[in-house]
């Protein structure tokens, strides 16, 4: 995907500092927050949507998930949400697969 802004974020094209970075993922602040703490889990391999997962991207998922819950410990997190936007309908705005933790909101 060439016009796709977060696989030019995984390339480097696009100045990005990340909280941490896998083989497979990256994670960023989101540059339009909806909760006091809000990053985005990008998977490094470009796939579209939730809808255009297939069986053998489950391990990649799992992935996601797995360093969504490593940045909120060194966050310090103590609860947090884990979203998944699906489509248009879902609220998903960028064609790439990623997961926002969302969380510091006052006890």
């Amino acid at each position: 995907m060439n016009d796709c802004v977060f696989c030019k974020i995984v390339k480097k094209e696009i100045p990005t500092e990340f909280l941490q970075e896998s083989k497979d993922a990256v994670i960023f602040k989101d540059i339009k927050p909806s909760a006091p703490v809000h990053y985005l889990v990008v998977s490094k391999k470009h796939i579209s949507s939730i809808k255009e997962v297939e069986h053998e991207n489950e391990a990649l998922i799992g992935h996601l998930v797995h360093e969504a819950k490593i940045a909120a410990e060194k966050l310090g997190l103590s609860g947090y949400k884990l979203v998944f936007n699906v489509g248009r309908e879902g609220g998903q705005v960028i064609d790439h697969v990623h997961l926002h933790i969302l969380g510091g909101w006052p006890r």
